[in-house]
C-alpha cells in the first residue's frame, strides 16, 4: 500500500517537471516570429526570377531554420544578480573656478 502511494506521488512529481520544462516568454515569441519571416523572406527570395534569389534564399533559409528559430525556442533570460546596498558611493570632485 505504500508503495503505491510513493510511486504515484514520484508519477506525479514528473508529470510536474513535463510540464515546465521549456516555459516560453515573449520574448521568446518575438525571435519565433522573427525567424519566422526570415524563413518566409527567404522562400520569398527564392521565387523571384529577376533578383539574386540563388545567393540569398539559401542564406536566409539557413539563418531562419538554423539559427534564429532555435535560438527563440532556447533563449532564457538571466535570473537578476543581487546587487550589494552597501556600495559606496564617493562624491565627484569639484574643482575651484577662478
Amino acid at each position: 500500500m505504500a508503495k503505491a502511494i510513493k510511486e504515484k506521488d514520484k508519477q506525479a512529481k514528473r508529470k510536474i517537471k513535463r510540464i515546465e520544462i521549456l516555459p516560453l516568454d515573449p520574448i521568446n515569441y518575438k525571435i519565433l516570429v522573427c525567424g519566422v519571416v526570415t524563413v518566409v523572406l527567404g522562400y520569398v527570395a527564392l521565387g523571384m526570377d529577376p533578383w539574386d534569389g540563388l545567393t540569398v534564399a539559401p542564406i536566409l533559409l539557413v539563418l531562419g531554420y538554423c539559427v534564429i528559430i532555435p535560438v527563440g525556442i532556447i533563449y532564457r533570460k538571466k535570473k537578476a544578480e543581487a546587487v550589494p546596498t552597501a556600495a559606496v558611493e564617493q562624491p565627484a570632485e569639484t574643482v575651484p573656478q577662478s
